[in-house]
């Protein structure tokens, strides 16, 4: 994948997102957090929505697909991204596979089709503690939503 200047401005501004992050607790509080300081409506939410759309059609995020979900993990955990990785999915009207958040997950739900939710949340961020599981699922329409996973972490279930 060629490392384009689209790709180097999203890194940055995942950057900026990722950094107050560090070190904080994954939980509904920080959820609450995500929502009031960069939710819908912020500067910080059309940023990363914009960027997500933009990979989306340069095909350099959600470049894979599989059981009809188009996602990718666009970076590794990094220092830069103060130890998350971020993966992207396209997702309409699906169920995703089972997995286990060993360290947590954020993720920042993006509807672009319809009145698409995440797990039952609307656009905005949604946070999964560590130890949490679930299928996730967007219904109502189609959703980028990308995940911040502390250190990387996912555990797929059969």
């Amino acid at each position: 994948m060629p490392f384009t200047s689209s790709i180097a401005e999203f890194r940055d501004h995942l950057a900026q997102v990722c950094a107050p992050l560090a070190g904080k607790a994954i939980n509904t509080e920080l959820a609450d957090w995500l929502n009031a300081e960069h939710g819908v409506g912020s500067s910080t939410y059309a940023t990363l929505q914009a960027d997500c759309q933009r990979g989306v059609a340069e095909g350099w995020l959600c470049s894979r697909e599989g059981g009809g979900i188009r996602y990718g993990r666009i970076f590794k955990a990094a220092e830069d991204l103060h130890r998350f990785s971020v993966d992207v999915v396209d997702m309409e009207n699906i169920a995703g596979p089972h997995h286990v958040h060993p360290l947590g997950e954020i993720d920042l739900i993006m509807p672009i089709a319809g009145d698409a939710l995440f797990d039952g949340h609307p656009a905005g961020w949604m946070v999964c503690p560590p130890g949490s599981a679930h299928r996730p699922t967007v219904s109502q329409g189609r959703a980028l939503v990308l995940y911040l996973l502390p250190e990387g972490e996912i555990a797929f279930t059969r």
